[in-house]
């Protein structure tokens, strides 16, 4: 019998002995169980990659309400947010860094709108989009920490207090420093960040600017949201729930790190054998 050609988007073995036991909620053998959970995996990463909806799932991966349902079940036991924070804490040991990092960058981009989500979007006057905003923060090195969906309407300084919170619950109340744009100035959003123990720093634009700028620090979040628009269904807002569109990301961003991780233990498993 031909064995199954697999999609691009499919897990490695090696990918899966690593998430595999985030992703176990319950055993193998459970007799409610009926699709192996590697291949609902798959159908997850086959739909966030691709951005096809969910009701045009390839027929030789599972139903698709099995897919959602179990996502579902994933976004709400917290697994894949778990997943990113191990994989942020080893990728920077292996970079030499803390475990935990002490500064952070925030900002936000507004999601176009979709007949799903369009209920709950809102209008950015700035970017003139309707749509749902993604409050994102990063480490210096673009590791995801903390996401917060809003409708585009809502401003950036408001969301200080809620990002932060979530930032010092990432890391134990590590993080001192937080880089922002001008959209976060103002005594309202210094004081919700002090309130959780963190100092916003502002990077401005030169006075005498002329031409694309490379901001310091402020690039490192413009980066990571590029990781996330590889990933076409975080291209537009195709979600009915907010809770669902943060989930993606933290699923996007575990498949890029789950990656790096595989090919920085390949890498040390070579150079420790002496293999080329």
């Amino acid at each position: 019998m031909k064995e199954k050609e697999r999609y691009p988007s499919d897990v490695s073995d090696d990918e899966w002995a690593f998430v595999a036991p985030y992703l176990t909620l319950m055993t193998e053998q459970a007799p409610q169980r009926m699709y192996p959970l590697r291949e609902v995996f798959n159908g997850l990463r086959y739909i966030t990659r691709s951005g096809a909806p969910w009701r045009m799932m390839p027929h030789d991966l599972p139903p698709w309400h099995v897919v959602y349902q179990q996502t579902q079940r994933w976004l709400s036991a917290g697994v894949f947010q778990t997943m990113v924070d191990d994989l942020r804490a080893i990728l920077r040991m292996a970079q030499g860094r803390n475990a935990e990092p002490t500064a952070v960058i925030l900002d936000s981009r507004t999601m176009q709108s979709s007949p799903e989500s369009g209920a709950r979007a809102g209008y950015d006057g700035a970017k003139r989009k309707k749509g749902s905003k993604v409050h994102i923060a990063v480490d210096t090195l673009g590791h995801l920490l903390a996401v917060r969906v809003t409708p585009a309407n809502e401003g950036d300084r408001a969301q200080v207090e809620q990002l932060a919170q979530a930032v010092q619950e990432a890391t134990g109340h590590n993080v001192q420093v937080a880089y922002v744009d001008a959209g976060y100035t103002g005594e309202q959003a210094a004081e919700a960040a002090e309130g959780q123990g963190i100092r916003l720093e502002v990077v401005k634009l030169p006075d005498a600017k002329r031409g694309f700028i490379l901001l310091p620090r402020r690039w490192v979040v413009e980066r990571s949201f590029a990781w996330a628009t590889r990933f076409r269904r975080l291209a537009r807002d195709y979600e009915r729930l907010p809770e669902t569109l943060a989930g993606l990301h933290f699923v996007a961003f575990a498949i890029v790190f789950a990656a790096r991780f595989v090919q920085l233990a390949q890498f040390l498993n070579q150079s420790t054998c002496g293999c080329s």
